[in-house]
Order: structure tokens, then C-alpha cells, then sequence
């Protein structure tokens, strides 16, 4: 059982260094002082694909930090 949590794992953490590097910055940069980063596709971005990888990076974070601390349990 713990190999294969220890495979699992190890799948989860290359998966999600993938996910964090694809995605794009946060950061608005000086459009965000007048207010021009508030536009249709900022609004929608949960529908797009940049929304996809934001979700299943949030879904891949919570399964790596339950498999971690099933590893770290003496069972």
C-alpha cells in the first residue's frame, strides 16, 4: 500500500509542477490602476481553459497534501 501511495504521489507532485508552470501570472501590471483589466474574458475566465488548469491545480494540491499526510502516518 505505501508504494503505491508513494507512486501516486510522485505522479501528483510532476503533475502539478506541469499545471503551476503552464499557467499564466496573476499580476495585472499598471492596466489594473484604470480599471482595464475588468473585461469579458477576466470576468468568464472560470469557463476558459486558464480556468480549467486553476481548478484542477486546486483538485491536485488537496490530493497531494492528503497523500502526504497518509505517507507521514504509521500504518
Amino acid at each position: 500500500m505505501r508504494i503505491f501511495l508513494t507512486i501516486i504521489f510522485i505522479l501528483v507532485c510532476i503533475a502539478l509542477v506541469v499545471l503551476v508552470l503552464s499557467q499564466q501570472g496573476k499580476d495585472a501590471g499598471l492596466g489594473g490602476l484604470g480599471g482595464v483589466g475588468d473585461t469579458y474574458w477576466s470576468k468568464n475566465k472560470s469557463r476558459s481553459m486558464e480556468g480549467k488548469l486553476v481548478q484542477i491545480t486546486a483538485i491536485l494540491a488537496a490530493v497531494f497534501f492528503v497523500i502526504a499526510v497518509l505517507l507521514n502516518l504509521n500504518f
